[in-house]
């Protein structure tokens, strides 16, 4: 693997980890406060599968950099403008219905950067990948039920899930914003596309969702710096998840 690659891969799994890390966190939020009982123990396990690709992301990353830092403290040991997830992670989660839109965008547009990576040419990442997509086709099927539930109800809960489309539709497409060397990862058989083809293969397979409940898709392009400028949300979350790390870095547990 040449050095253009191997930086480029870094930056892949770095913002894949991230937002896998985020939008884990950020969902074990509803455990105890879900709408009902059924979705406090599917958020959960939801929850807890992203926390599960995020830590075997940020191992793989950890042995490809091999400079002694583990899973652990890339995840916990850095500032808030240092992580790399995508802007529709970023935002907070809000009510039921801009979770289950933030998902719903999510996990559509996960399974698409899946897909282009299934058959990558490094075959440490192709092997996890299968294993990710495996668990992730159910967390799309939870997400579509959901949106599809909430859009063909008339009154508050179409209203909400309006309200969450509206909200998130600036940042809907940050999981294909541009990656540092993209280039040198569908050249080395990694990627198979670059993230602007992604993009349009997504918006390709969610425009009849959208079109079928007459709600606006959002096509607005990932803007630059869509995995560099968090919110205020984010840096709060941040203070939630290191707060434990954070009273004593070098504690084993």
């Amino acid at each position: 693997m040449n050095d253009d690659v191997r930086v480029a891969l870094d930056a892949l799994l770095l913002s894949m980890a991230d937002d896998e890390f985020v939008i884990g966190f950020s969902d074990s939020e509803w455990t105890g406060v879900a709408p009902m009982l059924e979705e406090d123990v599917a958020m959960s396990s939801l929850a807890q599968d992203e926390l599960g690709h995020a830590r075997a992301l940020y191992d793989l990353l950890a042995q490809l950099r091999d400079d002694g830092r583990d899973a652990d403290a890339i995840a916990y040991d850095r500032e808030p403008h240092e992580y790399r997830h995508c802007r529709l992670v970023d935002h907070g989660r809000g009510d039921w219905a801009r979770t289950v839109v933030r998902r719903f965008l999510y996990d559509t547009a996960d399974t698409v950067r899946l897909d282009a990576l299934a058959d990558a040419s490094y075959a440490p990442l192709a092997e996890l990948i299968g294993k990710i997509r495996r668990e992730e086709r159910y967390h799309v099927m939870h997400a579509r039920a959901w949106f599809e539930r909430l859009a063909g109800h008339d009154g508050e809960p179409r209203r909400r899930l309006e309200d969450a489309v509206r909200h998130l539709a600036q940042d809907a497409g940050t999981v294909f914003a541009d990656l540092p060397g993209e280039g040198a990862l569908v050249e080395a058989g990694i990627l198979n596309a670059p993230m602007a083809d992604l993009h349009k293969r997504w918006l390709d397979q969610v425009a009849a969702r959208f079109e079928a409940y007459s709600l606006p898709l959002p096509t607005a392009p990932p803007h630059p710096d869509a995995r560099h400028a968090h919110t205020d949300d984010f840096r709060w979350l941040w203070g939630e998840f290191t707060s434990v790390r954070r009273l004593d870095p070098v504690a084993t547990w």
